[in-house]
């Protein structure tokens, strides 16, 4: 296992990612390095793992604030890395994929994962990802604090803003951090069309057109849990979530 740790004399900079933990696992060394340094870069604490054993074994000691996790790895796969990192801790994760595969993305979205990016990526856009994905996890750790009270009922779907709980026909549903927000975000109005481009900016705060196969991906992920029929698409457009006519 490769572990390495930059900070200044131990303590944190005044960065943007200042005392933020990264665990980057991917066992292609140039690929992790330019990682590991672009994050560097950005203020983050870096650790590497190259295995999935490893990674686990990392993610364990050092408690990293999220996860850039390649699926394809040695000893056992991400998704497996992943499985067993949420079992004992919830951390945000970044999945990496080799191929354009939307079962793969769809696999690593249902074990735990809130984002993925295909091979090659741009290190700019990875590093704009994962600040975005940390201050989502702040906003909501932020909502669950100071939430809003009562649930929101749309027929048979319940969410519940306090506990950031989803329950289907009484029945609770597992919803990773990204699939809550998207599903609050559809329910805020429910029956309008919302693009991809606008769930992008309002869940994943990010503005570039180029991510919203990422929208489609998670509402697949999100069909799976709370029924295809919740969530209608509108060809072109974007998504609506469906409520029972008055």
């Amino acid at each position: 296992m490769e572990q390495t740790q930059t900070s200044h004399n131990g303590s944190a900079t005044a960065t943007p990612g200042a005392q933020r933990r990264v665990l980057v696992v991917e066992d292609d060394a140039t690929i992790v390095d330019a990682i590991a340094t672009r994050l560097r870069a950005e203020g983050f604490l870096v650790q590497t793992a190259g295995d999935g054993p490893a990674a686990v074994d990392t993610a364990e000691a050092w408690q990293p604030d999220l996860l850039i996790l390649d699926i394809m790895l040695p000893g056992f796969d991400g998704l497996e890395v992943c499985r067993r990192v949420q079992a004992a801790r919830p951390v945000p994760v970044m999945m990496l994929t080799a191929r354009d595969d939307e079962t793969d993305m769809l696999v690593g979205l249902g074990v735990g994962a809130d984002d993925y990016m295909t091979k090659p990526f741009s290190m700019r856009e990875l590093a704009a990802r994962v600040h975005v994905l940390l201050r989502r996890v702040e906003r909501a750790a932020l909502a669950a604090a100071t939430p809003r009270s009562g649930i929101l009922r749309l027929g048979e779907l319940e969410i519940d803003h306090a506990q950031r709980r989803v329950r289907v026909r009484s029945e609770d549903v597992h919803l990773t951090p990204t699939e809550f927000d998207l599903l609050v975000c559809l329910a805020n109005t429910p029956r309008a069309v919302l693009s991809r481009e606008q769930l992008l900016a309002e869940v994943w705060d990010w503005a570039d057109a180029s991510g919203t196969r990422t929208v489609d991906s998670h509402i697949k992920a999100l069909r799976r849990k709370i029924g295809a029929e919740r969530i209608r698409t509108v060809h072109g457009v974007g998504y609506a979530l469906e409520t029972p006519t008055p």
